[in-house]
């Protein structure tokens, strides 16, 4: 009962009430959505009688994400294995000269490169405006990471002869939400110099929000206890609206859905070998290492 009435004399008890409602299952959806109405007073654009939108309405607002994508890395252990497999696989990259981190996000994957090759170039290519602030907050203290403010596929690599080769490409959680997945896999490719290598992370499969939700609260409430992971919860409301819309969005195929051997198939065509390749995410996700073939126009 203490932890409760700490978490009701910051957020209210019938906020907490209805936040607790939401994570145990009673009308989930239905309370989520009056949570996220009281504390922004407007209407969830999913709600029953609003209109429908737009495909370009239905992505996700990445700059309203930014402010609690961290939480990620520090409560979702899922993420956490993920950054662990990147660690993991960056021995075998060797010692890249050049890397682009392409959707480099808060750039949580650009701070371990940045670290582990200091005298490395990194790229971050970030167009959101509010991702891109959080990364350089974040690596302020890293004076070999350069910040890229345009999407992907409006991107000319710099260089004075020519685009400058990376040795290394990340691209993690963004193929997905590009226009055209496939292009998008055969520009990846001409970043790189033949035998570059690519870690590759997407999300394939539609993103089950409840699944997501249930999972989390339950490693939380195990790890720190029902108060706090109620508080943490309320602070990460805004995962759950974006990714909410991100399923929106790969429901009306905006975001590209794909099995692995989908994936597997659009990465060989674009110019690389697959290394390796494992579903990762609790399963929502395709990971690949990739090593670029040589091209005639390389």
């Amino acid at each position: 009962m203490r932890g409760r009435s700490a978490v009701t004399c910051k957020l209210g008890g019938g906020i907490v009430a209805r936040l607790w409602r939401t994570i145990t299952g009673a009308k989930a959806q239905e309370q989520y959505d009056m949570v996220s109405q009281v504390q922004s007073k407007a209407i969830s654009p999913f709600a029953a009688g609003v209109p429908a939108k737009s495909k370009t309405d239905l992505k996700a607002d990445w700059n309203a994400y930014a402010a609690s994508y961290d939480l990620l890395s520090l409560y979702n252990p899922a993420y956490q294995d993920l950054l662990l497999e990147f660690k993991n696989i960056l021995p075998q990259v060797g010692q890249p000269e050049v890397i682009y981190d392409v959707g480099g996000g808060t750039g949580n994957y650009s701070q371990i490169v940045a670290k582990a090759f200091p005298k490395s170039a990194v790229y971050l290519i970030e167009p959101d405006d509010g991702m891109r602030h959080m990364a350089k907050e974040k690596l302020s203290g890293l004076d070999n990471v350069v910040y890229i403010d345009r999407p992907f596929q409006e991107f000319e690599a710099p260089g004075e002869d020519g685009p400058r080769k990376a040795d290394f490409v990340i691209c993690a959680h963004a193929l997905y939400a590009m226009p055209d997945p496939h292009d998008r896999l055969a520009e990846l490719r001409g970043l790189l110099r033949p035998g570059g290598m690519m870690f590759l992370l997407d999300l394939g499969r539609p993103m089950d929000v409840a699944d997501w939700r249930a999972y989390l609260f339950a490693h939380l409430r195990k790890k720190v206890g029902l108060a706090k992971a109620l508080h943490i919860f309320w602070q990460g409301r805004q995962i759950a609206k974006q990714n909410k819309a991100i399923f929106k969005a790969q429901q009306d195929n905006t975001y590209w859905t794909h099995s692995e051997t989908e994936i597997a198939s659009a990465v060989e065509q674009a110019g690389f070998e697959i290394l390796s390749q494992k579903t990762a995410y609790r399963g929502y996700s395709d990971l690949l290492l990739c090593r670029a073939v040589p091209l005639r126009k390389d």
